[in-house]
């Protein structure tokens, strides 16, 4: 791609994105421990193994990503209605992560692409961002869209094979709306989850130091992510994340199978148990405030009493 088309794609995003101001918040997050209830429907019926991953509400629907571990880690996009149906929406989409745009797109960290894709619900894809440094990514994982149009996403290893070439390291992006591509951190191993506070003043990734998972906070000044400070440390191995209008952050731990939540400055307040590998988490249902998860082969869902990110 070049960077004439990467700029207008970046612009285009930025005019496409629509932002609604929160609306106050209220009810109780949640505390102590919790379990979430499998939607039997949404069951993996493939027989290769493989991953759920990054789920996103659009309007009356929950959509997420399917991929296995075969050769090119081969994905589609799968949708939920809110009537408990479960459909193909997007087929060979190479998807991991997945956001919205705010005007009914899917954002899609494509790792079949080694980009940043957006896509139309009716399977119509561009590329949002393709290279850095005049080289693709490993295989991009997790994003998060600011209210300006600004996007953060993190590129990760885990799925580099699934195309040629990639980066000499793990980073975490941010693509302005002018397209110019910028480093946020490059000292994380294999960063992951990535969300925005709900004022869109702190960045929020997880990933690996060492052999323990930690949560970092960036803030946001001027449109600019600071220096990172770990919020939480030691988790266990990081995926993706979801925050609720209060600013909680509920961070999933994939083989712990498990979800934690935890407050702006660290403590954690409640956790929430799956039964099996946990990769994800989004706000949805018709009132957004039921918490659905994704992992291996499963979707599940917890009624809370706080809204959050449909992402």
């Amino acid at each position: 791609m070049t960077l004439r088309s990467a700029l207008t794609a970046a612009a285009l995003l930025a005019a496409s994105h629509t932002y609604a101001a929160p609306v106050a918040c209220t009810g109780q997050a949640p505390a102590g421990e919790l379990s979430a209830t499998r939607i039997a429907a949404a069951n993996s019926t493939r027989s290769e193994p493989g991953l759920y991953e990054g789920p996103v509400w659009i309007k009356d629907a929950l959509y997420f990503s399917d991929f296995t571990f075969g050769p090119g880690f081969p994905s589609r996009i799968m949708k939920l209605d809110a009537s408990g149906k479960v459909s193909v929406a997007i087929d060979d989409s190479g998807s991991n992560g997945l956001a919205t745009d705010g005007a009914g797109n899917l954002l899609a960290a494509t790792h079949k692409y080694k980009s940043v894709s957006l896509y139309t619900l009716d399977g119509k894809r561009s590329d949002v961002v393709g290279k850095f440094d005049g080289k693709v990514f490993n295989s991009p994982n997790d994003m998060a869209l600011a209210a300006d149009g600004t996007l953060y996403f993190s590129d990760p290893d885990f799925q580099r094979a699934a195309a040629p070439g990639g980066q000499d390291k793990t980073r975490v992006y941010r693509v302005a709306t002018d397209g110019k591509i910028t480093v946020v951190d490059d000292t994380l191993k294999n960063p992951n989850g990535v969300s925005l506070s709900p004022k869109g003043d702190v960045l929020y990734v997880n990933g690996m130091v060492g052999e323990h998972g930690v949560l970092r906070a960036y803030a946001i000044v001027n449109g600019v992510p600071q220096q990172g400070k770990d919020l939480v440390e030691k988790l266990g191995i990081p995926d993706g994340m979801a925050v609720d209008c209060y600013g909680n952050i509920y961070v999933t731990e994939h083989t712990d199978k498990r979800l934690r939540v935890f407050t702006p400055e660290g403590k954690q307040i409640a956790t929430i148990k799956v039964d099996a590998n946990v990769t994800n988490a989004a706000f949805g249902g018709a009132d957004g405030k039921t918490l659905y998860i994704t992992g291996a082969g499963a979707v599940w869902q917890i009624k809370l009493d706080v809204t959050g990110s449909p992402y």
